[in-house]
């Protein structure tokens, strides 16, 4: 079985957020780097516990992006990743990522292609079904567990009141969120093993963006809290009616 699983660099969960050049760009400054969580916790460690129990599992990694995406790539490599693929492409065009990647998963023929529920900067959660449309194999969302049983797959997906379970046929696109997997850390002896395992360089295919960012903008600043002493009934009702308007 040969699995791919979709990797993205996204800013660190704690990292400061800023927008520069008119309020149309990130700013970068002082950010640190790291692998979406979503691919990194539930996708990539699924897969590494696929290929546990089935020692044939191949298991390649794909980003799209530029130099600076190495070195998380790499980390993901540590973790368990066999060999990994950059496409020298850096967009924040959802569809240019998708048909990025729909490339290299036609030329390898994978059985089954792993994506984060979403990524944590801008919580699109479209590549998966950009991917189905792209490739035309079937797509599960935000799955919360997956077994495996020969050329088919049974997944759980958490739904409003209970949870709902599908099969289908490999191959097969799954985007995975919390539940698929526990997060692992990088011993030492994968991360020395990272560092002469296969990342592959190519040219992106993809010239034209379909989309543009116009302007980022910052939520209202939250205004301070307000205690209210216990006895003071009164006041709490009055603020909750005419302050926060809620009454």
């Amino acid at each position: 079985m040969k699995i791919l699983v979709c990797i993205s660099k996204t800013p660190d969960t704690t990292a400061k957020i800023a927008f520069v050049e008119g309020n149309t760009k990130f700013d970068e400054t002082g950010v640190q780097w790291i692998i979406n969580p979503y691919d990194e916790w539930y996708s990539l460690v699924k897969a590494i516990e696929l290929k546990e129990k089935d020692p044939s599992v191949i298991i390649h990694l794909v980003t799209v992006g530029g130099a600076d995406t190495e070195p998380i790539i790499r980390k993901a490599l540590a973790l368990g990743g066999d060999e990994a693929i950059r496409i020298n492409n850096v967009t924040n065009d959802s569809l240019t990522v998708a048909q990025e990647i729909s490339s290299i998963a036609k030329e390898g023929a994978y059985d089954l292609i792993f994506t984060g529920k979403e990524t944590i900067d801008y919580n699109s959660a479209s590549i998966g079904s950009m991917l189905c449309a792209l490739l035309d194999i079937n797509f599960i969302s935000a799955a919360t567990k997956l077994d495996l049983n020969g050329n088919t797959i049974s997944v759980t997906r958490e739904i409003e009141g209970g949870e709902e379970i599908s099969e289908t046929n490999l191959p097969a696109i799954v985007s995975c969120q919390k539940g698929m997997a526990e997060q692992r850390i990088p011993n030492m002896r994968g991360i020395m093993a990272a560092r002469t395992k296969p990342l592959k360089v190519l040219e992106a295919t993809v010239t034209q963006a379909t989309t543009n960012i116009k302007q980022f903008s910052l939520p209202p600043t939250k205004s301070g809290v307000k205690l209210v002493d216990p006895a003071n009934m009164d006041e709490l009702v009055r603020l909750l009616k005419e302050e926060a308007k809620v009454i």
